[in-house]
């Protein structure tokens, strides 16, 4: 953003000392926040009963920490301008160790919240600041050798979080799944402290009007979206005050940015390019789709189907190796295959994915959610890197500063709207679905009276029985309502990419195609 270039004196990666230690620790910092993105998505449901929180309450451990790094992801350029990027780098890994103690300690749904916001805050800097001292201590021919290390770290997320989650909910306490930041984030911070070289602070003037309507719009619309179907939606006095607070929020901010003479959050310049602007709207709808279904996939497996919280983790595993595959593949043919054609494939496999979602029944083996996520993993794979390339590739070099935090905050945004609209779609398809399949449960019906006499309607345990199992049907429909809903999205989304234009040869990947969310 125009108000968050890091102005201060590049680092001659010819005298930079001690690289392969500087490397470690940045990438301890990366591969921390990575985990943190999915890690706690399969302990879930056994914070939902330590806390007592219900199932649209939960979900606020996802999206407080999304909507909190979406809103200081853009400040991080101007935060090193300031003071400096060491000292932000640790800053930033500090809060984020200490905020990761919070969340192991919280007692209540409000603390770990509380804590989460503090992760998403500080957690925002470590990825794209790990980007940046990367690309700045390797010479121009290690650059690539570098950003692969980069991406593999990143990758460590999707791929190894489920399954380490799980494996210390399991075995010793979802709190752990918090507590192992803590020795990873003093090994950070001793190595950025010991061996980061220094860099100089430079001037630098925050808009703070921009600044806050957009975060005032991003707020707002969050809580919206979160309590929204619990509070009954616009029949709540405090929901249709957070949507006007929100509308107002973002039109102030953007009559702000539209006359405004001097810098603004958010440059206008950017809008110019068609690539970009579509760019970032394709961006947000990945992110939705991405993110609203991991949430959703850890209560389906171990709320509806039963598994055990380490079984949960290996199933959904295969969807971060399938995207790491296909990232690399990617790399490999981005130079001999148009970036648009790849995304729609891409786009196409994710919609497969999802169809074969509207599949699962209660009574299936995982064989086909492992297929599916598999599926949806090279999709996503296929999708992100292209996206990032092409949604770069039209924009001025001087621009890139400004559109590389605008792409990250709404692909976020997307990701933390997603969350909550499929939670509260859930809920609405199952009290629906229940409503439906009641209606066929009378002591007259055919299908009632051939029953097992242990599902009786006529003893007050048959109900109960029936009511469970009429119950646990409509949860698995409103289940299905909400990936056949994404799958659409997604088809949907398909044509937009007629409206890019081909970029020209890329010699190599941008460092903004980064797959998980900053």
């Amino acid at each position: 953003m125009s108000v968050g270039r890091a102005a201060s004196a590049p680092i001659d990666p010819h005298t930079v000392k001690h690289r392969g230690m500087i490397t470690v620790a940045i990438m301890l910092a990366t591969i921390m926040q990575a985990l943190d993105t999915t890690i706690a998505n399969v302990a879930l449901p056994y914070m939902q009963g330590a806390l007592q929180a219900s199932q649209d309450q939960i979900t606020w451990v996802l999206t407080s920490y999304i909507v909190a790094a979406a809103i200081a992801t853009p400040l991080t350029g101007w935060l090193c301008s300031k003071w400096g990027r060491k000292q932000v780098f640790l800053a930033a890994v500090v809060g984020f160790t200490a905020a990761s103690a919070l969340c192991g300690l919280a007692g209540s749904l409000w603390q770990i919240v509380a804590a989460r916001l503090l992760q998403g805050i500080f957690g925002a800097a470590l990825v794209p600041l790990s980007q940046a001292v990367l690309l700045d201590i390797n010479p121009r021919e290690k650059v690539g050798q570098a950003m692969a290390l980069w991406g593999a770290g990143i990758m460590v997320g999707p791929i190894l979080g489920p399954v380490l989650g799980g494996w210390l909910t399991q075995y010793y306490d979802w709190r752990w799944v918090f507590y192992i930041n803590l020795p990873v984030g003093a090994m950070a911070i001793y190595g950025i402290a010991r061996y980061l070289p220094q860099t100089r602070p430079a001037a630098a003037r925050l808009d703070r009007f921009g600044f806050i309507t957009l975060s005032l719009g991003v707020g707002l619309l969050q809580l919206f979206l979160d309590r929204g179907e619990q509070l009954d939606w616009l029949n709540s006095m405090e929901i249709r005050a957070e949507l006007v607070g929100s509308v107002l929020a973002f039109a102030f901010f953007g009559v702000h940015t539209l006359t405004s003479l001097g810098s603004s959050f958010f440059n206008k310049a950017l809008l110019r390019d068609r690539n970009f602007v579509i760019g970032i709207v394709l961006a947000f709808i990945v992110g939705l789709i991405l993110y609203a279904n991991m949430a959703l996939q850890p209560s389906l497996l171990q709320g509806l189907l039963n598994y055990p919280i380490v079984y949960t983790g290996i199933v959904m595993a295969p969807r971060g190796v399938g995207t790491m595959a296909a990232m690399i593949l990617v790399g490999r043919l981005i130079n001999r295959i148009d970036p648009r054609a790849i995304m729609a494939l891409g786009f196409a496999l994710t919609a497969f994915s999802l169809y074969l979602m509207t599949l699962l029944t209660l009574d299936m083996d995982s064989t086909l959610i492992i297929v599916s996520g598999t599926i949806q993993g090279v999709g996503i794979g296929f999708t992100f890197v292209p996206l990032s390339v092409v949604a770069f590739s039209t924009l001025a070099p001087n621009l890139r500063n400004d559109g590389t935090p605008i792409y990250s905050l709404l692909r976020n945004i997307g990701a933390s709207a997603g969350i909550s609209i499929v939670q509260a779609m859930l809920s609405q398809s199952t009290a629906r679905a229940h409503a439906h399949l009641s209606e066929a449960i009378t002591p007259f019906s055919a299908a009632v009276q051939n029953l097992p006499p242990l599902f009786s309607a006529q003893s007050p345990t048959g109900l109960a029985l029936l009511n469970m199992e009429v119950n646990r049907q409509a949860v698995m429909i409103g289940y299905l309502s909400d990936f056949h809903l994404m799958m659409w999205l997604t088809l949907l989304a398909m044509p937009m990419l007629l409206l890019l234009r081909k970029p020209a040869r890329v010699t190599s990947l941008p460092p903004q195609a980064s797959i998980v969310a900053e």
